[in-house]
Order: C-alpha cells, then structure tokens, then sequence
C-alpha cells in the first residue's frame, strides 16, 4: 500500500481559485514536466506530498493522472469534481505549489496549467496504475499543442528498496511484476527509496547489488537512494533529458556510453546493450534506419528507449540520439573537441536485443564501410 501524507491538503474548486492567489509571473519560458511513476507500494504518493507540503521556494503545479479507472490511493487527498470539468479539482497550497487531477484530456489540462500561466516553475505528473510511461512521453515529448508552453524534463521512477530484489527475482523465475521492470526502463531518474528499512551489513552489500542490477536494466538511469522520499529538489528537476539541448545530459552521455561496453549477448529479458561504430555516418541513412527499428519493426526486438551520440559527415557537432517506443528525434549539440574521440555510441533499453542485428544495420548508416 502506498504510504499516506500526514497532512493531506484541503480540496478547493477550480471555479474557486482566483488569480490573486496564484503566484507571481516570470518569464515566458516553457515550464519543464517531470512524469513520476512507480509500482504500488514504492512511495511515489509520499514524493508527491513532500513536494506539495514542503517550503522549497518552488511553484510547482502536480497532476494526479486518472485515465480510464486508474483511481489510486491519492483520490483521498482531493474531492470529486463538479460537472465533468477537465481539470476536476484544484488545491492551492501556503509553499505555490497546486495540486490538480486530470480528467479525459490530459493536453488540454496541462493547456489550463501554463494558460494561468502567472507562472509556474515546474509540473509534476504522477501516473496511477500505468505501467508503460512511454504514452506521456509521446504526448509531452512532441505534441505541437505543447511544444510552446511545456516540455518533457524527465521520467522519474520510485522503487522499494526493501523489496525490490524479490520483485527483479520473482520476474526472472516467472516474468511476475513486469510493471516494474518497464518503469525503470524508461526512468531517467531511479529514486531508490525506504533505504532506511535496510539496517545489517549484508542488506546494505545487497543494496550496492541492487544498484548493480538496475544499472543491468538501465544503464543511464541516476540512481539517488532516499528515505520517505527526501530528496533535493533539484537533483530532480531541470534535468532537460529531452531535447538534445542539454550540455550537462550530453556530457552525462557520453561518460556513461564509456562505462557500459558493447555485450555480445542476445537478451530476452528487459536489459541495455551498447554498439560503438567508428567513421561518420550520413544523418539521411540514420533516420531511415531509425525509422525501420522503430516504426516497421522489422526484427523481434521490443525498443523500448534509445540514446546515443552521432560523429555527423561534414559536420563539427556532435548528434544526439534520443527515442521513447516510436517517438525519436536526433538534434545537433555542442562541438567535437580537439582532443577527443569522434565516435559513434549509441545505447539501447528493451526486450529481445539483438547486438549483431543492431550493429550490422548500423553500418549501413556510414560513409566508410
């Protein structure tokens, strides 16, 4: 059972909610989205209500998402709406933070947030019940309705760190728990919570085996280990993972890309495999190739994400690589330096990948074969 909020916040109506009581306007800069998800029980509720009851100095608007039934325990924080309204209910909070649930349109409700727009530094949005985050982030990531006033920052994913490990053992034996191993698949973020449950010696050497094995889901996942919760907000927000513009995300990329080497094995379990090609590569031929790997599905691999860098023909600066299911963009950032390595790294999270099949089609993407 998700943990519950000692002091859960009084539910006021939208109709209620005044401008005087919004916060001052800023710039009109897009407002970053972070997308929380989490299986039952990990503590993704208390992240919510830490941020919403905590003095951070922050305006931070958070989504309750409830899509189809997918209710969950934090309907208790807030009252039913009145009239089928898309936003059902507002809660304005002493810190500027709001709170609000979704009903049946999720873009024309994060239209309402930044149109109030007297303007909010953040919006957290934490998904009920949903296993596969990649939706939102077809939603978030590209929508033209959003481009201008919102953007995708992260995906962040809250585990127990207490049971975690049965949960990854349990789904090697019998393939229980899948929801799990999806969330951390497309995370950015892993919030390793409830570390404070984990006391002897040996937990705390299977809490770095643990590590070890989220990493062998996904290897460009940061990990960040809490207790309830407790984290800094900004090693949580403003990552800019999406977009391609981020020199920090760039640079986080490409040092990861030199800890995971390329493996030779043919995964049918959710893992993250590596290719390094050398010699430029057309950018034309690599968004067909792109585009045959993820739109025609053409091999019986399941992508779920894809990241890497590209040495562009004729160009200075480096590519980046960035794909969620069948959404991808690849977007120019900084310059090659002098000294280092023009290189081809590109990393893959996903079920059933295939090395050779993922390196042989590659090589048609080069311009020195």
């Amino acid at each position: 059972m998700e943990e519950e909020d000692d002091n859960p916040p009084i539910a006021v109506r939208m109709d209620e909610v005044t401008d005087e009581m919004l916060p001052e306007s800023v710039a009109d800069s897009p407002v970053g989205v972070t997308v929380i998800t989490g299986y039952l029980g990990a503590g993704k509720s208390t992240l919510v209500n830490y941020i919403l009851n905590a003095q951070h100095g922050k305006r931070i608007a958070v989504i309750l998402n409830e899509f189809g039934e997918e209710i969950g325990v934090e309907r208790a924080m807030i009252n039913e709406g009145q009239g089928g309204a898309l936003v059902e209910e507002w809660v304005e909070l002493a810190n500027g933070c709001v709170c609000c649930t979704v009903k049946h349109s999720l873009v024309q409700a994060l239209e309402q947030l930044v149109q109030r727009k007297e303007k909010l530094d953040h919006i957290l949005l934490e998904t009920t019940g949903l296993a596969d985050p990649a939706p939102l982030v077809s939603i978030l990531w590209l929508d033209d309705q959003l481009e201008s006033t919102i953007k995708l920052d992260s995906i962040i994913t809250v585990v127990d760190a207490k049971n975690l490990k049965l949960q990854i053992s349990k789904h090697v034996d019998s393939g229980s728990f899948p929801e799990a191993f999806l969330q951390i698949a497309f995370a950015d973020i892993v919030i390793l919570n409830k570390i404070d449950l984990i006391s002897d010696e040996k937990e705390k050497t299977e809490l770095e085996d643990l590590k070890m094995k989220i990493h062998g889901i996904n290897s460009l996942a940061t990990i960040i280990c809490t207790t309830r919760c407790l984290v800094d907000l900004d090693e949580i927000l403003n990552r800019e993972s999406y977009g391609g513009k981020s020199n920090t995300h760039l640079e986080e990329l490409l040092e990861n890309s030199k800890l995971l080497p390329p493996s030779s094995r043919h995964d049918s379990g959710v893992s993250t495999l590596s290719i390094h090609q050398p010699y430029p590569v057309d950018l034309n031929k690599v968004n067909r190739w792109l585009e045959d790997l993820l739109w025609e599905n053409r091999s019986s691999m399941d992508i779920y994400r894809c990241k890497g860098v590209l040495d562009v023909h004729n160009s200075d600066q480096i590519h980046t690589i960035q794909a969620v299911r069948e959404v991808y963009e690849v977007v120019p950032g900084r310059e090659w330096r002098e000294a280092e390595e023009r290189i081809n790294k590109l990393v893959f999270i996903g079920r059933n990948l295939d090395l050779k099949y993922l390196e042989d089609s590659f090589r048609g993407c080069l311009t020195i074969i």
